[in-house]
Formats: C-alpha cells, structure tokens, sequence
C-alpha cells in the first residue's frame, strides 16, 4: 500500500493514535481520505464489502459485495 517506510509508519502511528483515543477513524497522512480504524469495523459486527484497509473480516470482505 505504502512504498515509502516512513508512509506506512505514520499511517500506522494515526491508526494506533485513533485507536488508543477511542476514534472511529482518521485521517490518512498521506491521502488525505478518513480511514475506519479495524476496532470500529469490528464493532460494527458485519463486512460492508467495500474493502476496508483495515477490516477485520478477511475474506468476507470481497465477497460480501457479490
């Protein structure tokens, strides 16, 4: 997703950030786009299908689309 180490490193840092603050998500350091952090996808308790970087539901993720 990220090339460059130090991307991936601040995009990881804002989605730990969200997470230990209690934030549904963030914004991406790099895109610029709100990204849903894996706790909120989880919580949510289904796969919208959409491909979610961080989704917890593997798989049923690109089929839930289907």
């Amino acid at each position: 997703m990220y090339p460059d180490p130090m991307e991936r490193d601040e995009a990881a840092a804002a989605h730990a950030a969200a997470i230990a603050t209690g934030q549904a998500g963030y914004t991406d350091p790099v895109s610029g786009l709100f990204v849903l952090t894996a706790a909120y996808l989880k919580n949510r308790g289904t796969c919208c299908g959409n491909g979610c970087r961080h989704c917890p539901y593997g798989d049923r993720a690109t089929s839930a689309s289907s």
